[in-house]
């Protein structure tokens, strides 16, 4: 991938939706599933399969526990998740600019 491309991995629409929430979170700060499913307006199904294509390149970290008896799953952009979107961010910016990064 070259500077001028944007990261085809958060590229996605719902993807892109997807990191930019947690990158509005502060570094080191989780959310927990159904709060961002709510934020996001996605069902549970189509919001796993974003946040597996996002874990599989290595942008976020989910954290499954249990409060109680209850499971509960926390979603957190890693540091290479942020790093990606800053770079995304550049190159949209850039792009949108008519000029080359």
């Amino acid at each position: 991938m070259t500077d001028a491309e944007l990261d085809p991995v958060i590229h996605s629409a719902s993807r892109l939706r997807v990191v930019a929430t947690l990158a509005a979170l502060e570094r080191g700060d989780r959310i927990a599933f159904p709060r961002l499913q709510s934020l996001l307006d996605m069902t549970a199904g189509n919001l796993s399969t974003h946040l597996r294509r996002l874990e599989e390149a290595g942008y976020v970290e989910q954290t499954k526990t249990h409060h109680g008896r209850t499971p509960a799953t926390y979603v957190a952009l890693t540091r290479a998740g942020r790093a990606a979107f800053e770079r995304y961010t550049v190159t949209l910016t850039e792009l949108l600019k008519g000029a080359q990064p």
